[in-house]
């Protein structure tokens, strides 16, 4: 499995509702409402402070919270960022996946720490940094594997497995394109592996290093094994990222200044996201960008 390539495609989901009362200025705005200085921007206003709010949802290994401190491989990486930028506390708020990007456009939260996935019709919505994260797909099957289950292609061809999904995230859009229709929707990561335990599906698709994380000491479920699913003939690569405001341009610019050291240094990536059990293969290649990833244009 090699995620350091540019051979990567974004599959079809349906656009994020965005049903907002109200909507702070992403420019001036402040989480939580706080009136503050209105000519001040969010960059601004978070290093006078010190203080940052990040949106995450609770999948792990990326972001938790853990005896009420946040961690996971995108809090790591955050929390030196941040602590470049002048800025060292970190507020955690955590919320439903479809909840991120309305949650932000609304100002409750200033930034999304969640390793989300790049695609054009979130690039519409929010603005992301640069890659951080490269990722394929795996299932969360009971243990034994009794359907004999190794990707979305054969659950598609068997017919008779349901399918549990997180709804808003890729693999939700992988399997309408294929065509699997016995699918149940849960809001996290943890209510994707319950609905197996249950029973009430027979597999829960994900990404490969969350599951992997999240199944390792299971005495009831095992994953199928990572797999770059195919869509149309074209292998589908995920590329995650931070999740910014449309308007806080100087605060997105600051962040890949930062980034941009990390990703830079191997050793310095894998210092960060190694203990959340990502590897060299989720470092992104250097010549892999938001703007063909928002555009979705990788030829």
């Amino acid at each position: 499995m090699s995620k350091r390539t540019t051979r990567t495609a974004l599959a079809t989901l349906g656009v994020l509702t965005l049903a907002l009362a109200g909507c702070a200025s992403g420019d001036t705005g402040t989480a939580g409402g706080d009136s503050g200085d209105a000519t001040q921007t969010t960059l601004e206003k978070a290093q006078e402070s010190g203080t940052i709010t990040l949106a995450v949802a609770s999948e792990r290994p990326y972001s938790w919270v853990e005896d009420g401190e946040p961690t996971g491989a995108t809090i790591a990486i955050h929390k030196k960022i941040f602590s470049e930028l002048g800025i060292d506390d970190i507020k955690v708020e955590e919320v439903e996946w479809n909840s991120l990007i309305p949650g932000l456009n609304a100002g409750r939260w200033d930034v999304i720490s969640a390793g989300m996935s790049i695609l054009p019709e979130r690039c519409e919505q929010a603005a992301f940094s640069d890659p951080e994260i490269m990722y394929t797909t795996t299932l969360a099957v009971p243990k034994g594997n009794p359907k004999g289950l190794t990707d979305l292609d054969s659950i598609a061809e068997k017919g008779d497995v349901t399918l549990a999904v997180q709804s808003g995230a890729i693999e939700e859009g992988y399997a309408e394109d294929l065509g699997i229709s016995d699918v149940i929707k849960v809001d996290s990561a943890t209510a994707g592996l319950e609905t197996v335990e249950a029973g009430r599906a027979d597999a829960f698709a994900l990404t490969a290093v969350s599951l992997n994380w999240m199944t390792k000491d299971s005495d009831t479920l095992e994953t199928t094994g990572a797999f770059v699913q195919v869509i149309d003939g074209v292998e589908r690569i995920g590329a995650g990222a931070t999740v910014f405001r449309k308007a806080d341009t100087d605060l997105l610019k600051a962040y890949n200044e930062e980034l941009g050291k990390i990703t830079a240094d191997e050793q310095s990536y894998l210092d960060l996201v190694e203990p959340f059990g990502f590897t060299a293969e989720n470092l992104p290649p250097a010549d892999l960008t938001t703007e063909q990833l928002c555009s979705g244009d990788l030829g």
